[in-house]
């Protein structure tokens, strides 16, 4: 008060609150929320001592997490010349942990009470403490991702800062701009590695919470192309699998639900066998009827995908993912007649892929069924030996000859001889085989 950094009000209102119980603060902040809103605020934006502003924190991180409604009262008409939100996002960028961690969870609250009719402007008006104008809810939820996507990236905490940035961006990315910025900002690929099976208490919330966000992103159309791209679906597959918490296998289906019609997420979901493990979830004892519902959408979507793939479309799922197996189709004569110039698509899209995986792939199964799948070629298409032969792929099917791999070094075998026999000898080939 001597330096005047608080008014007589203000210290008052503070005296009356402070080490009082919760029912009595209660009461207060029901007679006088506001008010006391704007104490705060204010010692934050004038008095720099660090034990003042995480007093100041505490106290109001314990006020909305007693009741988290009470966000609102930041955004009172009374307040609308005071800049609320002006002192914790500095606060973001500066001081220790504690104010860090306190300054993200109060900001993602308040930002997420305000009232929807502000049209991306905190409040109308000046501030009474300067001439400059109100921070803008785009700069400060701007300014938000840009921290969380920091903390994502390199924790100022070591095993706080990654749970802190995704609990705030859980109840965040219910909002279209925040989807938004979290993409531009190349968040989404922060996500990912965290889609992983958990077992302690603390992981399974952290889990809970990495899936509540990318369930919130397949609300948003180019935060699909990035889940795809950054193998999310491998992982929430995974995750589905070996998880017994129904929270979290809830948000993975209402997650799978959303992707289904998207792009080749529902192929994608059939080649890596979710079919099989709805049915067995299915067979469990869930005491949630939305996740009961959304397993049989899910499966009802699945069904009718299958149905809608043609062999042709599951096969180039098959190859693209690079999950070649023994599926019938590879050994069917028919499918090679019937879609031999299907190969023939985007450049031979399918068959340099087939010799990537052989010039790549370590896993034997894959670089047996590849060296198999380009012999087929060979036989089936006119000018299948030439189109081989120009894609290089002769030295790279050699290579696979001395393979430890009997499975691999027959395959390979029998690719070599079509490429250097022709077409005559197929028929016999394909008996030695």
């Amino acid at each position: 008060m001597t330096t005047k950094l608080i008014s007589g009000t203000g210290l008052q209102l503070l005296r009356r609150y402070d080490n009082r119980a919760e029912s009595v603060r209660a009461q207060l902040l029901d007679d006088d929320g506001p008010a006391y809103v704007q104490v705060f605020v204010s010692i934050l934006r004038d008095i720099f001592k660090e034990e003042t502003v995480e007093y100041v924190l505490a106290l109001i991180d314990e006020m909305l997490t007693a009741n988290p409604k009470r966000a609102r009262l930041f955004h009172d008409k009374s307040l609308a010349k005071e800049d609320t939100y002006e002192p914790f996002l500095r606060l973001l960028l500066k001081g220790n942990w504690f104010i860090k961690e306190k300054s993200c969870k109060i900001l993602a609250l308040t930002v997420s009470a305000r009232p929807k009719t502000q049209n991306g402007v905190v409040a109308n008006g000046v501030a009474s403490n300067s001439k400059t104008k109100l921070t803008t809810i785009d700069a400060v939820l701007r300014g938000l991702v840009e921290w969380l996507c920091t903390q994502l990236k390199k924790p100022s905490h070591p095993s706080r800062g990654i749970p802190t940035a995704i609990n705030c961006l859980a109840a965040l990315l219910k909002e279209p701009v925040v989807r938004s910025s979290f993409v531009q900002a190349d968040g989404v690929k922060l996500l990912i590695p965290l889609i992983c099976p958990a077992s302690t208490q603390q992981s399974i919330q952290l889990l809970y919470e990495t899936c509540l966000c990318v369930w919130l992103l397949t609300y948003y159309e180019p935060a699909i192309e990035y889940l795809a791209t950054f193998r999310a679906l491998p992982r929430l597959v995974d995750v589905v699998r070996s998880s017994t918490k129904e929270k979290v296998v809830r948000v993975v289906v209402l997650t799978f639900r959303n992707l289904l019609s998207k792009g080749t997420c529902g192929a994608q979901m059939v080649d890596l066998g979710l079919p099989q493990i709805i049915q067995s979830l299915k067979a469990q004892a869930w005491s949630d009827e939305d996740l009961l519902e959304a397993l049989n959408q899910l499966e009802d979507g699945l069904k009718d995908n299958i149905k809608k793939l043609s062999s042709f479309d599951k096969y180039k799922q098959e190859v693209l993912l690079g999950h070649l197996d023994w599926s019938p189709m590879h050994k069917d004569p028919l499918f090679w007649r019937d879609n031999i110039t299907c190969f023939e698509e985007n450049d031979f899209q399918i068959l340099r892929v087939l010799i990537t995986i052989v010039d790549s792939s370590n896993d034997p199964r894959p670089l047996a069924v590849a060296c198999f799948d380009i012999s087929q070629f060979i036989q089936h298409h006119p000018a299948g030996r030439v189109i081989v032969n120009d894609l290089k792929a002769k030295e790279r099917v050699m290579k696979l000859m001395n393979h430890e791999s009997a499975e691999v070094t027959r395959n390979a075998l029998l690719c070599i001889q079509r490429l250097f026999l022709g077409a005559k000898y197929a028929s016999f080939l394909q008996e030695w085989s």
